[in-house]
């Protein structure tokens, strides 16, 4: 067994959902120092409702070239189960039926071992710089935390998409997110239905209004949540709803937005009805030319590590739009996880593999 794959499973069987990585932070911190490399750990954990904050080390250059970072998130998605990570027919699972943590921990693992072997086999680099952050899962909240100040480098790289590696998102979304409150009139639903104002009927005739899934190239909207009601004999006077919008085009998502509230705020006033509207843009959408210095070392360390190249877009959220948003030039690049978020998550065993590959040949192209 290879020294990344041990370090996957060892982070995967640790339990660390948005807000408890205390474990995997201590560890990651351990690996590192075994390396003498001091990690610091910022106070995002108190500041963002966790037990950890996100992890900075730097590792001063030995060679001319382009510092760069490297990141990638210790959070999971909450597990429904323990996470017990098996082996079968080349690829790495859960043995029980709930989420693997192959994301983003394979990533963790590929970036530590390829660290380790630039130090242990003394290849020379332009400065490494190391961000693993938390609750990247519920909003980039530990990347948004985080002091990009802290960075000397000004090219990164997040490992943080599924799909075989190799891929690099050229383009990612601006995100929009709706919390709703309608609110009516209760009233008892046989004897006054008159006097009631139905909020769920509000929020029926503004969802019916509105257009859903895939709107166009690069452009989705979505409705997450709805509850409402509390008995099926009463009018009910109130109704929650969970919105987002998404769209490579900044422009489109505001309009999707504007047309969202006009939704809402009018079938609210043909209903009786009051609405509450709290709008939050969650990030702003980035693309990268083929041309771009940090696209540049990203192909070359893909090609140097045997990978099929392949530039996309993606519809969804990294870290990488904090950092992207801060100034900094960051791409995203795929890590092997395939299925995430599900009980069928899972990832090849080369591929933990090639992600440490991936790490040793990024150094090397930013040290060309």
């Amino acid at each position: 067994m290879s020294r990344a794959l041990d370090l996957f499973l060892a982070l995967a069987r640790l339990e660390t959902p948005p807000g408890r990585e205390r474990a995997a932070i201590d560890l990651v911190r351990a690996e590192l120092a075994a390396l003498g490399v001091e990690a610091v750990e910022d106070d995002a954990g108190p500041a963002i409702g966790g037990d950890a904050g996100n992890l900075h080390a730097r590792i001063e250059g030995t060679a001319p070239g382009t510092p760069i970072f490297l990141n990638a998130h210790v959070d999971t998605v909450p597990p429904e189960g323990p996470i017990d990570p098996v082996i079968e027919d080349g690829w790495v699972v859960n043995a029980n039926p709930t989420i693997l943590g192959a994301d983003n921990k394979a990533s963790v693992a590929g970036i530590l071992d390829g660290i380790r072997r630039v130090l242990e086999e003394g290849i020379p680099h332009a400065g490494i710089e190391l961000v693993i952050t938390v609750q990247e899962e519920v909003g980039l909240r530990g990347a948004w935390a985080f002091d990009c100040d802290r960075l000397t480098a000004r090219l990164g790289f997040v490992y943080d998409v599924d799909g075989p590696p190799g891929r690099i998102v050229m383009r990612a979304p601006s995100q929009i997110s709706m919390d709703v409150v309608l609110r009516g009139r209760a009233a008892h639903a046989g004897i006054a239905p008159e006097d009631g104002r139905s909020a769920i009927h509000a929020a029926a005739r503004a969802l019916a209004a509105l257009e859903f899934g895939r709107l166009g190239p690069g452009s989705s909207r979505n409705v997450g949540t709805i509850a409402g009601g509390r008995q099926r004999n009463v009018v009910p006077d109130e109704c929650r709803v969970g919105l987002e919008m998404r769209s490579l085009d900044d422009a489109e998502v505001v309009r999707l937005a504007v047309e969202t509230t006009a939704a809402l705020t009018a079938a609210a006033s043909a209903a009786g009805c009051d609405v509450d509207i709290a709008e939050r843009r969650e990030y702003t959408a980035y693309a990268f030319g083929p041309d771009d210095p940090v696209v540049a070392i990203a192909r070359r360390a893909l090609v140097a590590a045997g990978c099929p190249v392949e530039e996309i877009e993606t519809g969804g959220g990294a870290d990488a739009h904090a950092f992207n948003a801060a100034g900094l030039a960051c791409v995203n690049i795929s890590s092997g996880m395939e299925l995430i978020h599900s009980a069928d998550e899972r990832i090849r065993v080369e591929h933990v593999d090639i992600l440490s590959d991936i790490t040793v040949e990024l150094v090397r192209a930013a040290c060309a």
